[in-house]
């Protein structure tokens, strides 16, 4: 899938695993001021290159690139990967009360756009490119947001997902969100 300017795919390489890491690192909570969270959203999660590179040989990760550069992504992370990012344990515990485990899943782990390429269309094209390489294989996409994260709980409801649970888990409120492959 592709607009005129950008492509979608699949990771392929590890350099587009450090462009992932960088484009991260940029946009963390932690990186961005407090009006900038508000306005623009963030990410939470920090991935080591070892863990991401795991996640993308289990379920390589979707990207959006202008030219050779990443300028999205949504991670890809099959329940493997439950013990291995103690942030998201609390997540899967959730989980468990409202999916049976014969429901096929998977986890949407973060999505970032970089900030010069946002309103763009690009995190929808993420989403709907993810869908049509994994829907085959998984009846479910899930992912949680933070709930004064309002511009990506915004921008995930207008994809297709829906609220599953509210909970809260490390002094915050979280909605865990799904949308329905079937």
């Amino acid at each position: 899938m592709s607009t005129p300017l950008y492509t979608y795919s699949r990771t392929t390489t590890e350099e587009e695993l450090y462009q992932i890491l960088q484009l991260q690192k940029k946009n963390l909570a932690t990186a961005i001021s407090t009006k900038e969270k508000q306005k623009e959203g963030y990410v939470t999660v920090i991935h080591d290159f070892e863990t991401l590179k795991k996640m993308h040989l289990s379920e390589p990760h979707i990207i959006a690139k202008h030219n050779d550069t990443v300028i999205g992504y949504a991670l890809s992370m099959t329940i493997d990967f439950r013990e291995k990012i103690p942030v998201l344990a609390p997540m899967f515990t959730e989980l468990e009360k409202y999916i049976s485990q014969q429901t096929s899943y998977i986890i949407m782990g973060q999505i970032c756009i970089d900030k010069a390429y946002r309103k763009q269309g690009v995190f929808k094209n993420l989403y709907h490119t993810m869908r049509s390489f994994l829907k085959d294989h998984y009846e479910l996409l899930i992912t949680e947001v933070a709930t004064n994260n309002i511009r990506s709980l915004a921008a995930h409801h207008s994809v297709g997902f829906s609220t599953l649970s509210t909970y809260s888990s490390g002094g915050k409120n979280w909605e865990l969100i799904t949308w329905d492959w079937k």
